[in-house]
């Protein structure tokens, strides 16, 4: 994604470290899913379970806590075309999630048949790009608005609600 980037604010860096996490995840899951025979990898059932919860941490937690805490600060700021954006992007995102949650769960637990797989592999791989090219967005855009938006009280408590949600 390029050079690192410095956020001044406890939001911003606590995002960003999720999003780096994310990303080197995804690259992963896409990885393997380019390879034959990884349904029968050893290691292949641990990295579906890191994805299971991925998708339910970004999806839920991730996603909620930036629409109701955060993107309502930047609409009133004046920042509303990002946040428009980002939030279709979520709904995609979930929309996908809910498709092939269930058939990675089943790849975790070792109950994945050919038809399931192949649907896994194609539901996946349209969440690695939708997700990669959306943490671009929020690195580039988000994040950078919430270092100048945010004074150091609200960040605080963000910062302590993200953490403790």
């Amino acid at each position: 994604m390029g050079l690192p980037v410095n956020f001044m604010r406890q939001v911003s860096q606590a995002l960003d470290t999720e999003h780096r996490a994310s990303l080197d995840l995804l690259g992963r899951v896409e990885q393997a899913l380019a390879r034959q025979g990884v349904r029968s990898e050893p290691d292949f059932r641990r990295l579906a379970s890191d994805f299971v919860r991925l998708i339910e941490h970004d999806i839920g937690r991730h996603f909620d806590f930036e629409e109701g805490e955060l993107f309502s600060r930047l609409a009133d700021a004046g920042d509303s075309d990002i946040t428009e954006l980002l939030t279709e992007e979520h709904d995609a995102m979930r929309e996908v999630a809910g498709e092939i949650l269930p058939l990675a769960r089943a790849a975790a637990d070792g109950t994945l048949d050919d038809a399931q797989f192949d649907a896994l592999r194609r539901g996946a791989l349209e969440m690695v790009e939708r997700q990669v090219a959306h943490i671009q967005k929020e690195t580039m855009a988000l994040l950078p608005m919430l270092d100048d938006l945010l004074d150091d009280d609200t960040d605080r408590e963000l910062a302590f609600a993200y953490a403790s949600a």
